[in-house]
């Protein structure tokens, strides 16, 4: 198989003078899977008896981005290692002949998750997306890194370039005597014309400027700048449409509440009818009985597969469950993943709008990334049916469609 230049370093840094190897920029360049192939190589070489770390942004996460590609390479094979997946201690033992060590997964997915690696010992760490984990995981995982010799690894996309990491760390390897390598599409060879295209449709705006051309830039402007040139909105008749039907809602009292009926055929998705609510403009609240009635007349008589609610919305997700018509389920409510994924669906004509539902094309026009903050965000007004639009692509579209961009 062929190997870049840029790849070739990556296994060269064991026999390197640096402490730290970070690897950053486009997907799809084999930055994750050739710095596991290395680090546990220099684990085997180097040490007998001791533990490592593999981090994700949680431990399902690094388990489906390391670990199982990693057991699946012929290249442990080759190298005569025996390996050992302890799924309930999350620990991947390899041996090779006396030589055993052993990898521990760890998940750093929020401020308290720095106590789950706090009070090991280890001889090396492997953290990927590390903009994804807070900074206090990252310094308690190099902490742990106690033993003589012991080496740190980072693999990341690009975030925005006010993130610690990208100010600490990427401006700054010198600072900690690491070795930086920076990768585009190009830089991977086992990549074709073809698949690097497909890729590359698959991302707009800030998500095409971070994964494709691999820049550390800033979210700002329109959330979906490209909505106009995408052709989103459809008019066509829908009294006989068919597929598989859901309903999505981002509940709000004070604010606005946003309902969505969905049709999901073909590998397409459809946004049919829209049901919106703002207490404000009508002067008065809602009950909770009021919205599902609201939510019963958008269904209109249709079998709804799942009712996809934001889990905050308790009050109301108890007042569906006992009502006993519909299935209901916790949205996805990640943001920043969550709209990459309605921007590719609806970059490649995967997602569609109904020209009667007003209140998300008026939104979808108006949606804008909040410069102000340090880190991604959106400004949170007219967001309401963007919200209810994320729920449903990110819970249901992202697992229908097996080849939509979605990170943990």
């Amino acid at each position: 198989m062929a190997i870049s230049d840029k790849q070739l370093r990556i296994l060269s840094f064991p026999y390197s003078p640096y402490t730290a190897l970070i690897c950053d920029g486009a997907i799809r360049t084999g930055k994750t899977s050739l710095m596991t192939v290395a680090f546990v190589d220099w684990a085997m070489e180097n040490f007998s008896g001791q533990t490592f770390g593999i981090c994700g942004k949680t431990v399902d996460s690094a388990v489906k981005n390391i670990i199982q590609p990693y057991r699946l390479m012929a290249h442990g094979r080759r190298k005569g290692y025996e390996m050992a997946w302890r799924r309930t201690d999350k620990t991947l033992e390899v041996r090779k002949g006396a030589r055993v060590n052993r990898f521990e997964v760890f998940g750093g997915k929020d401020e308290s998750s720095y106590m789950l690696i706090q009070g090991r010992t280890l001889a090396g760490v492997l953290l990927d997306e590390v903009p994804l984990m807070p900074e206090s995981f990252f310094n308690q995982a190099l902490a742990r890194c106690s033993v003589d010799g012991a080496r740190f690894w980072f693999s990341s996309n690009p975030a925005s370039p006010m993130h610690w990491y990208y100010r600490e760390w990427i401006r700054q390897p010198e600072k900690h005597n690491a070795l930086y390598i920076h990768f585009d599409l190009a830089d991977n060879p086992a990549l074709s014309d073809e698949t690097r295209a497909r890729y590359e449709s698959q991302y707009s705006g800030v998500f095409y400027e971070r994964y494709i051309l691999g820049r550390w830039v800033v979210a700002q402007g329109l959330v979906y700048e490209g909505f106009a040139q995408w052709h989103p909105v459809v008019d066509t008749d829908t009294s006989t449409l068919a597929g598989r039907f859901f309903l999505s809602v981002d509940y709000g009292t004070h604010n606005p509440c946003a309902m969505q009926l969905w049709c999901v055929a073909n590998g397409r998705a459809l946004l049919v009818d829209e049901a919106y609510y703002d207490s404000r403009e009508a002067g008065a609240q809602r009950t909770d009985e009021e919205h599902y009635a609201a939510l019963e007349k958008l269904a209109a008589g249709r079998y709804i597969q799942a009712v996809i609610v934001d889990p905050s919305a308790a009050s109301f997700i108890e007042t569906i469950r006992r009502h006993g018509r519909f299935v209901v389920r916790g949205a996805e409510n990640a943001v920043v993943p969550g709209i990459n994924v309605c921007a590719g669906l609806m970059q490649c004509g995967r997602l569609k709008i109904h020209a009667r539902c007003e209140n998300t094309i008026r939104e979808a026009g108006l949606y804008r990334w909040d410069d102000k903050k340090t880190e991604d965000a959106v400004v949170k007004e007219y967001d309401h049916a963007m919200d209810a639009m994320r729920y449903f692509a990110a819970t249901v579209l992202c697992r229908e469609f097996r080849w939509v961009p979605w990170r943990e």
